[in-house]
């Protein structure tokens, strides 16, 4: 069974979060499906109707509900970095990796919840901007 509206409000709620049944959360779970199913699902095993795919499609869902349009936003190379000093607060370039996982958000729960699909989500070379 694929992911509902309902599903979500009551995954959510199950972790202290109220997600109301409109069109928002609806959209909201649209963007997470196609998130999971374009960034994870071509590369693995799993399909929609695994529980762990449908959890990771509710996780999704619920920063989507906060941040409409999280998952869609694209990185440059220049804007993957990692802070490699604190007292001079200083950021180092690791850009330069390719493909889907390099330019978009990721969020290393999704990663480990989908990790037993063989769902890697082409994370290779990517750094930086993780939920």
């Amino acid at each position: 069974m694929p992911a509902t509206v309902a599903g979500l409000i009551a995954y959510a709620a199950e972790r202290g979060t109220v997600i109301a049944n409109d069109p928002a959360a609806a959209s909201a779970l649209v963007r997470a499906r196609d998130y999971i199913q374009y960034g994870y699902l071509q590369f693995g095993t799993c399909t929609e109707d695994s529980a762990l795919v449908q959890s990771a499609i509710y996780e999704a869902a619920m920063v989507e509900v906060t941040t409409p349009g999280f998952w869609t936003a694209t990185f440059t190379p220049t804007q993957q970095k990692v802070l490699t000093e604190v007292k001079g607060i200083k950021w180092t370039v690791v850009g330069g990796g390719s493909g889907y996982g390099s330019a978009s958000p990721r969020s290393t729960k999704i990663d480990n919840m989908l990790r037993l699909c063989g769902a890697f989500g082409g994370t290779d070379g990517f750094a930086g901007f993780v939920v």
